[in-house]
């Protein structure tokens, strides 16, 4: 039997779909600490759960509830948990969560403040909070975004726009085509969220200038100074914070000056590394961040906010808004202490990020963010101890704040054994559920890169996680040892 569309609007239907929404939400929550931190479920598993034909007639709104959870519960990977070190993501902290609960139940469209009076407010106030937390120019525009990427590419939009008016060209009217070339010049580990950005500039990949860098993956300010001597026309130096393999930061100092005797315009990605600013006692390796012009960050990920959540800081309020903003007739604006966030971010319709950044900063306030990022650097360190004391592993790099590399088969003189041996760990490491990491290519070798960065892990998490990575590791070596001896009888 056909089910009357009205009936989604009965407010019954609506609310037992709430509750099952809540009571699943909170099992949830509960169980982050016993959850595996990989899907159970693979694509064909997931496709069968999700998939069937298009229905015909319409549900009780309790009854999709009930089969989402089902069909999307097996598939879901362990990112909010304790023990989930495979990329550097946050936990959506339950303060964040319950905010963004009633963003969705507010259905504000918060690009502008006569829109959404409340949303752009919370935005207005959580920016400040974060310029001042994060220990940046008190001149600085903010924008929220959905993420590092976005972030990234609103504070190259308006270095981009900044600079060629400076050459006499306005890119926002005119365009790229017959504008001043612009060469970006970056170090050869920046992170792909970055070419993305200057892709979707207009800049391409293959035209940036490549820096060499340190073996932690330090832009080497000396070749870029050399660089730079042979600079002409406009420039972008992009630095970083927090490598991440190594979590490593640039000489922003140093770089900064370089970039700005040639008249450039410095931004830092700084995804994560960007909140050693608000820890006092990682502070020193950021050491003059404040001198650059741009700023990318991600409030999702060390802050702990539910996705989407980015964060754009530009010093150049002025070039910001030109780069970013919307105006349309139907469109009013605020007066001159009212900011639209329409200004300052690519999206028109967007959802009200503010409230849950709001409530993230209020919860911590500045003693509970340094506190939690300075927990995590230290259980970062307990874990690459432990691994670096167990023969025939390696860890790759001092580890400075959340990251580090593991390579292992430590003394063995074939990289490529190495290769296999450390792919095979990590697929049994993967496969015995205690804990999550990933692999990668780095330097031309595979690498294990483990990411401590969510709220909920422990010291206990931690020694659980090291333990199951080492028994990982001595079964992968038990048995290349047994293939060897079988290979010499």
């Amino acid at each position: 039997m056909s089910r009357d569309p009205r009936d989604s609007l009965n407010k019954t239907d609506a609310r037992a779909a709430l509750e099952a929404a809540y009571r699943h939400a909170l099992a949830f929550d509960d169980a982050r600490a016993t959850r595996a931190p990989n899907a159970a479920a693979n694509f064909d598993a997931l496709m069968r759960a999700f998939g069937g034909p298009v229905p015909e007639a319409g549900s009780p709104a309790d009854d999709v509830i009930e089969w989402l959870v089902a069909a999307a519960e097996p598939g879901l990977m362990g990112t909010a948990g304790p023990r989930f070190f495979g990329w550097v993501v946050g936990g959506s902290h339950p303060v964040g969560v319950a905010a963004d609960w009633l963003t969705s139940m507010w259905g504000q469209n918060a690009g502008s403040y006569h829109g959404a009076p409340a949303g752009a407010v919370a935005e207005q106030v959580a920016a400040q909070w974060l310029i001042d937390i994060l220990r940046l120019p008190r001149e600085c525009s903010v924008g929220i975004t959905s993420g590092a990427t976005m972030s990234n590419f609103v504070c190259l939009a308006a270095a981009r726009g900044a600079l060629l008016r400076r050459a006499g060209w306005d890119v926002e009217a005119d365009g790229m085509f017959g504008a001043s070339p612009i060469t970006v010049y970056l170090g050869c580990d920046a992170h792909a969220s970055v070419f993305a950005a200057l892709r979707y500039l207009g800049f391409g990949e293959r035209r940036v200038v490549k820096i060499p860098v340190d073996a932690a993956g330090r832009m080497d300010a000396g070749a870029l100074g050399a660089a730079l001597a042979d600079a002409n026309g406009p420039l972008i130096v992009i630095a970083q914070a927090g490598h991440i393999v190594t979590g490593a930061f640039d000489a922003f100092r140093e770089i900064a000056a370089l970039t700005h005797a040639r008249g450039g315009w410095l931004h830092v990605d700084g995804a994560f590394g960007l909140w050693a600013q608000a820890c006092p006692s990682k502070a020193r390796l950021s050491d003059g961040i404040e001198d650059a012009d741009s700023w990318a960050t991600d409030a999702h990920k060390w802050l702990q906010a539910p996705y989407e959540c980015g964060c754009a800081f530009v010093r150049d309020a002025n070039a910001h808004r030109r780069a970013m903003s919307i105006d349309a007739s139907y469109l009013p604006t605020g007066g001159d202490e009212i900011r639209d966030p329409l200004h300052y971010a690519p999206e028109l319709s967007r959802r009200a990020r503010g409230f849950a950044l709001w409530a993230l900063l209020r919860a911590f306030g500045r003693q509970g963010i340094a506190q939690m990022i300075e927990r995590h650097c230290a259980l970062g360190r307990r874990m690459a101890a432990r691994l670096a004391a167990e023969p025939g592993i390696e860890v790759l790099n001092e580890v400075e704040l959340n990251q580090f590399a593991v390579r292992f088969g430590a003394g063995d003189e074939d990289p490529a054994r190495r290769d296999a041996l450390t792919l095979a760990t990590v697929e049994r490491i993967q496969a015995a559920g205690v804990c999550y990491v990933g692999a990668m290519r780095w330097r031309d070798r595979e690498v294990m890169r483990v990411s401590v960065i969510a709220w909920p892990a422990t010291e206990d998490d931690i020694d659980r996680s090291a333990e199951s990575m080492i028994a990982a590791w001595r079964q992968t070596n038990a048995r290349d040892d047994r293939r060897d001896a079988a290979a010499i009888g």
